[in-house]
């Protein structure tokens, strides 16, 4: 039997693109560790991110198991919202993602197949009503 390294991944990465005003949905899945990972923080641009901050809108959500998935909401996107994203197990490598918060315009890489859009995906509405039904 062959032991996998553990691996994380950010869906979608590496470069995310956002209109303003829309929720941020980053999702970080984490394959192969020998069990769960005891927690999975969240940084952005070096900083830890804080779910009680004045600025509001910002909730996560982690299943733990084979595969464990924790995922960040950031609701009503600004500017300040972009910049690098880490997802940080406590068991694994971190992975990341740039996040850039358009303000209505739409960079010619977006025009050209870089088009990455993100909203709250039906399968993590799914998810976070999941987790708020068993841990509530």
């Amino acid at each position: 039997m062959v032991l996998q390294k553990p691996d994380t991944e950010i869906v979608g990465g590496p470069e995310l693109f956002i209109d303003r005003g829309s929720t941020i949905n980053l999702t970080c899945v984490v394959r192969h560790s020998p069990e769960p990972p005891a927690y999975i923080f969240w940084n952005h641009n070096d900083g830890i991110i804080s779910y009680s901050s004045q600025r509001g809108g910002v909730s996560v959500a982690t299943e733990r198991g084979e595969t464990s998935r924790s995922v960040l909401l950031i609701q009503k996107a600004k500017p300040s919202d972009s910049g690098n994203y880490q997802c940080n197990p406590s068991n694994a490598r971190p992975a990341n993602v740039t996040v850039h918060v358009l303000n209505g315009e739409h960079p010619e890489a977006m025009q050209h197949g870089g088009n990455q859009r993100m909203g709250p995906s039906l399968g993590a509405l799914a998810f976070i009503s999941y987790i708020l039904l068993v841990y509530c």
